[in-house]
């Protein structure tokens, strides 16, 4: 695992804060968390099946996270409901993310109007707007760019180079990754007598609490009101959010996803890779796009889509199945040509 464990617990410590079940030595000492591969004395690991659980027991590790019925003689067990679940609460016992002091680097330019909390981080090379507000506990880590008017919430942690531009709003506990930018103006053109007149964007973008934003994402102000990200939806890496969208809440969006003006998500919407939605669109609630899919219509809640355009996954899987026989069907139907018309005539009435 990436960077450095310097914290020892019990297996028994560990089990009750996950609401676990000791089953052996509860008086081990852990020292770290590694895949089964990888873990070395005093390692905690974990099993999701039982693949996983015979590697994990041969392992070098201490213990092992487990949700299913298994046992063992060879290594302590903690029992937890979902061993997934249970991994991604565990990591952070052992890895900590850094702690940033409070306070300003004498590099930073911030102006006389902004309101930062004493408990807040500002990093190297960081730029702050004039009437700015930045809760407490936040963290700009460095070459942050805040615009005039932005409000930051408490324990927000901008990574290095993001920007904000001006007006964006940002809630509590928001991650931003590095190289993304929030609030760049909208695509928005009108032609008029044969160039390409910009529309001004004046509107906001406004970032829920505990929303995620992976590195080189873009999000446009909206062209009057805001473009909206839902309270706990997470963003990957490189997508592309356009003026006007409407985020619900706990969406998940993976890499490459591109949304087009005025469309909007209801929550718990799940986007795979590479999928892009045209505009002005309403996405239900529960909705599951899979990758690289291109969706042109509205989708009711719950439904499932796929494909190029997208349509619902059985009709699309139906369209699959029936483009896979088409090569024989051709071959058919000009066997049957052959047999039912009469070759072409020459000008002698000899047919060729």
């Amino acid at each position: 695992m990436n960077g450095v464990s310097k914290t020892i617990y019990s297996v028994a410590e560990i089990a009750e804060r996950l609401h676990g079940e000791v089953h052996g030595d509860g008086s081990l000492p852990l020292s770290g968390f590694a895949p089964a591969s990888a873990a070395r004395p005093g390692d905690l690991t974990f099993a999701e099946n039982e693949a996983y659980f015979v590697q994990a027991e041969q392992s070098a590790a201490a213990a092992i996270l487990v949700d299913g019925r298994f046992t063992s003689t060879k290594k302590a067990l903690i029992r937890v409901a979902n061993a997934r679940v249970a991994f991604a609460k565990v990591l952070p016992l052992f890895f900590p993310d850094p702690v940033f002091p409070a306070g300003s680097h004498p590099t930073a330019v911030i102006a006389e109007s902004a309101r930062i909390d004493p408990s807040a981080h500002i990093g190297p090379y960081c730029v702050v707007g004039a009437q700015v507000q930045i809760g407490s506990g936040a963290v700009l880590q460095g070459s942050n760019h805040i615009g005039d008017r932005c409000q930051i919430g408490a324990n927000t942690q901008l990574f290095p180079q993001v920007t904000l531009y001006p007006g964006t709003q940002v809630g509590q506990r928001v991650r931003i990754h590095s190289g993304s930018v929030v609030g760049a103006d909208g695509f928005g053109y009108v032609f008029d007598q044969g160039t390409h007149r910009k529309v001004p964007q004046i509107g906001t973008v406004i970032i829920h609490d505990d929303v995620e934003i992976g590195a080189n994402v873009t999000i446009d102000r909206g062209a009057l009101g805001p473009t909206i990200i839902g309270r706990g939806t997470k963003i990957d890496n490189l997508v592309q959010i356009a003026h006007n969208v409407v985020v619900g809440d706990h969406c998940l969006l993976v890499a490459q996803v591109g949304i087009a003006g005025s469309t909007q998500l209801g929550n718990f919407v799940t986007l795979a890779g590479q999928v892009g939605l045209a505009g002005h669109l309403k996405i239900g609630n529960r909705v599951i796009v899979a990758a690289q899919s291109g969706v042109m219509n509205d989708i009711a809640d719950g439904d499932k889509w796929l494909g190029t355009p997208a349509c619902p996954d059985r009709q699309a899987k139906r369209q699959y199945i029936a483009l896979q026989h088409l090569p024989d069907l051709l071959h058919r139907v000009g066997d049957l040509e052959k047999r039912i018309s009469p070759g072409p005539e020459r000008k002698d009435g000899v047919g060729e």
